[in-house]
C-alpha cells in the first residue's frame, strides 16, 4: 500500500508535549505521531472507547459503592460490621 504524507504545524508548547510523550514511550516524535494518528483512525479502537465510556457511565456508581470513589483500593464488603 502506498504511503501518504501529512504535514502539520503545531505551537511550540504542543510540540514540546508531544516530544515529551514520545520520549516517555521510547519513540521518535514522527513515529509517535504516526501511531497516534493510526490509533485515532482505527474504527475498532473507537468503538471500544465509546463502549467503555458507556459502560463507565452506567456502572460507575456501582464501582464506587463497591471499591470506593478515591481510587485507592477496595472498600471492604460489609457483613454485619465485619469486613468480608
Amino acid at each position: 500500500m502506498p504511503k501518504k504524507q501529512i504535514n502539520i504545524r503545531v505551537d511550540e508548547s504542543v510540540y514540546v508535549g508531544i516530544e515529551e510523550r514520545a520520549a516517555a514511550a521510547g519513540m521518535e516524535v514522527n513515529e509517535y505521531a504516526r501511531q497516534l494518528l493510526a490509533d485515532e483512525a482505527n474504527d475498532l479502537r473507537h468503538r471500544f472507547l465509546v463502549a467503555a465510556d458507556h459502560f463507565a457511565g452506567e456502572w460507575a456508581d456501582h464501582f464506587d459503592d463497591r471499591f470506593g470513589a478515591d481510587g485507592h483500593g477496595a472498600a471492604p464488603s460489609r457483613r454485619g460490621d465485619r469486613a468480608a
